[in-house]
């Protein structure tokens, strides 16, 4: 096309459709006997719009950029309105409303508008009827692509999928269609699953990422079961330094009668396990009950060591203490007469049985210290006590579990303290514990333990308190530095507005932290 200067132009040409009304009126409007009046095909306006083009190309929200967007509100209000598969278009002309693909494949998720299949979710007595569209399904998964498209493709209209729980499904195509995850901590697993299952990798590695922001002791069991399943080995490795270092928390947890008996065996095996045998064996016996429960068979004394099997001998009875023993394991009645005499005999006589459990103790974590002085000193007028409190606040860069605080002791001869040592993330107590030791009139340190490990996530700061009532003077540190380096975690310290007592970053008490890493 040649436009008044001679000039080329390229042109876009749109056929309009004109509606009915302005139909009516052009044949009214027509001559008689003209070819317009006589012909049966409707009247079409033919409407010339010329753009000059440039080189570059542009997308369509370039060309048009008078064009209303949809607002933010309109695009969670369809979202939501297909999640509840309540999904009726208002605007016939819906497509206007919205200057991207995405907001438009958005509002096609869960809905029935040309949807070319449906999904029937779940078991049975609890499906969900969920329609699709297999272009959109086929490229966000190569599953659904060689569902659709692949050489095997079978024409269905309706696939049913009882392995997958509806809410899952639902999450995994809103990804799909909204380049949206939207997880939480009941749909998670089921969501990983999913994912899984249809190979959507950016969807399972948020899942991933979900699980090991929310990990901790009462979760860390039943993820390594469904990690060693998933075949997800960085978040197996970091369930295991969980239940490593809050083993007796991790073991006492509900999620624990929940694993499968492969898990119950690796944990029953670890080495690092840290925790007292007699809580071992105690879980072993909450498992073996659940366990029972989900075979239907009676939860009778006989039928728990049927379940349990041979994992019973994973369990190191002979490193218990002697009372754990025999007002525990050996009165719980799993054992049988033989084995109980066997290990009574392993405990007191000089020639002892061999026995079918392991009797060497399991090794556990060593705790590390994180020394935050670089000297100190006493005079005779520090460092007093009187009930005021001592607190430091300190962040790290790596998860770690906070087994206690090293502490001074007397300056004027042996002495013994009571230590009430509490941690807190932003005013929230974590962890608290009443405690006691003795101090030899040395200038070390002396530990002082929470009942169980506290987990420390990174990038935040913590508040370490201690308030101790002994002999008011005391040796006290000084040199405090700011940043420690110990191993690969890096301990940053900071002044806390809950110290009373003028422990500070350069000096005061609580010189050490004892963690797990």
């Amino acid at each position: 096309m040649v436009d008044a200067k001679g000039r080329n132009m390229k042109c876009l040409t749109f056929l309009l459709m004109l509606p009915e009304s302005v139909k009516s009126k052009s044949s009214k409007g027509s001559k008689k006997g003209s070819p317009s009046s006589s012909s049966k095909l409707p009247p079409v306006c033919y409407e010339i719009i010329t753009l000059k083009t440039k080189k570059k190309k542009k997308m369509a929200a370039e060309i048009f950029p008078t064009m209303m967007p949809a607002s933010a509100t309109t695009v969670q209000q369809y979202q939501q309105q297909n999640l509840n598969n309540n999904n009726t278009i208002q605007c016939c002309n819906w497509q206007g409303l919205y200057s991207t693909i995405r907001e438009r494949n958005s509002v096609m998720f869960n809905n029935e508008l040309m949807a070319d299949v449906h999904f029937v979710v779940g078991q049975t007595g609890g499906t969900q009827r969920l329609p699709g569209h297999k272009y959109v399904l086929a490229v966000g998964s190569s599953v659904f692509h060689a569902m659709f498209y692949g050489e095997l493709a079978e024409d269905n209209d309706e696939i049913r999928i009882p392995d997958v729980e509806p809410p899952a499904f639902l999450a995994m195509l809103k990804y799909i269609y909204c380049d949206e995850i939207d997880l939480s901590a009941d749909t998670v697993l089921a969501t990983l699953y999913a994912a899984k299952k249809y190979i959507v990798p950016h969807l399972a590695r948020a899942c991933v990422n979900f699980l090991e922001t929310s990990l901790s002791a009462k979760n860390a069991c039943i993820l390594l079961s469904q990690s060693c399943l998933f075949e997800e080995p960085d978040l197996t490795q970091r369930c295991w330094e969980v239940i490593d270092a809050q083993a007796e928390l991790a073991l006492k947890s509900e999620g624990f009668c929940d694993i499968d008996a492969q898990t119950l065996e690796s944990i029953l095996r670890r080495e690092t396990l840290n925790a007292k045998e007699i809580v071992v064996f105690e879980a072993a016996l909450s498992w073996a009950d659940a366990e029972c429960q989900r075979r239907e068979m009676n939860t009778s004394i006989d039928n728990k060591r049927k379940v349990l099997g041979q994992s019973v001998y994973l369990i190191r009875i002979p490193t218990m203490g002697l009372d754990d023993f025999a007002n525990g394991a050996a009165q719980s009645g799993v054992l049988t007469l033989n084995e109980t005499n066997d290990i009574f005999l392993w405990y007191t006589a000089a020639k002892k049985p061999e026995l079918q459990f392991v009797s060497q103790p399991r090794k556990g974590l060593t705790p590390q210290k994180c020394h935050r002085f670089q000297s100190c000193a006493y005079r005779s007028n520090q460092w007093r006590y009187r009930g005021r409190c001592d607190s430091i606040q300190f962040a790290v860069d790596k998860r770690v579990f906070i087994a206690g605080f090293g502490l001074y002791g007397s300056s004027c001869g042996s002495a013994e303290y009571t230590a009430k040592i509490e941690l807190k993330r932003q005013g929230v107590v974590l962890g608290t514990n009443l405690s006691k030791y003795f101090s030899d009139g040395s200038s070390n340190t002396f530990p002082a333990w929470f009942e169980y490990p506290v987990q420390i996530e990174p990038d935040t700061f913590y508040t370490a308190s201690v308030v101790l009532d002994g002999n008011e003077l005391s040796y006290f540190g000084q040199e405090g530095m700011t940043e420690v380096q110990c191993g690969k975690v890096t301990f940053q310290f900071q002044c806390s507005s809950d110290s009373t007592n003028g422990t500070g970053v350069q000096g005061g008490q609580i010189p050490e932290l004892v963690f797990y890493a």
